[in-house]
């Protein structure tokens, strides 16, 4: 069975592509461009339980809270922890890992904070599980979109409200804000129903680096179809073309880059 891969304040360069559990993934991890020397806070963990079966994880640490890299790269570690000495099934194992880390970033009483979105393969079927305005979608060849998830912010709830649509969202001024994440102690959960992907279905798991930079439809249209190493150099160099500077009022916010791709096969 292939090892665990972990990703914990990263400055890669392209993204690496893996082959686990039936699946192709392309992962990628970066800091901010405008941080240098400075601190990644996102961190990933991709985790192969059988040879059909994986979880992935990413996590993104609070930007401007104290201890934003330490509170992600906890999360991952406990839901590897978890993962690895479960004698329950792997629904119990990743919920009981996720209370673990609240519970443990909440004790250090810094303030610190993550997002968390987590991905369970088991031969071809996925469930989502997620904390933040970090997202998870499915989209189809033809980039219909098949699943996401919701954001827990107040722009991401006015957006599925309709207050909002999806460009303005993008330029809001409290874009920034998020009102759910591990190292709240009022933290909610929330986990979605089970998905069979068709053959050709595309998953983007991503920090808001790629989203707040890259449209939705934009990032559908690049992953849809065609490599998926290629559909990962271009979410790559759009994202940090923008982020070194707005131009014809496309969106621009400097982040930390994260993002995890797979397809069957």
């Amino acid at each position: 069975m292939t090892a665990p891969l972990t990703f914990f304040n990263c400055d890669m360069q392209a993204a690496t592509m893996h082959h686990l559990a039936g699946m192709q993934v392309m992962a990628y991890s970066n800091q901010a461009p405008d941080k240098s020397p400075g601190m990644n806070e996102d961190a990933m963990g991709i985790f192969p339980l059988g040879p059909r079966q994986a979880v992935m994880a990413l996590a993104d640490g609070a930007g401007g809270q104290r201890g934003g890299a330490q509170a992600s790269a906890m999360a991952i570690s406990c839901l590897q922890e978890a993962l690895q000495g479960s004698d329950t099934d792997t629904r119990a194992a990743i919920l009981n890992a996720l209370d673990s880390a609240n519970t443990r970033i909440c004790a250090q009483g810094t303030g610190a904070a993550t997002t968390i979105i987590v991905l369970e393969w088991l031969d071809g079927r996925v469930r989502a599980y997620h904390a933040g305005d970090s997202v998870i979608l499915v989209t189809g060849q033809r980039g219909r979109l098949r699943m996401q998830t919701l954001p827990h912010s107040p722009v991401g709830y006015a957006v599925e409200s309709g207050m909002l649509d999806e460009r303005e969202a993008m330029h809001h001024e409290e874009r920034h804000l998020v009102s759910n994440m591990l190292g709240m102690p009022e933290l909610r959960l929330e986990m979605g129903a089970e998905i069979k992907l068709a053959v050709h279905d595309t998953v983007v798991m991503a920090s808001d680096g790629l989203f707040d930079n890259v449209h939705l439809h934009e990032v559908i249209e690049i992953v849809r179809c065609g490599p998926l190493q290629a559909a990962a150099q271009r979410l790559i160099s759009l994202a940090n073309e923008r982020m070194l500077g707005a131009r014809d009022g496309q969106p621009s916010k400097a982040d930390d880059l994260s993002f995890i791709l797979l397809r069957r096969g």
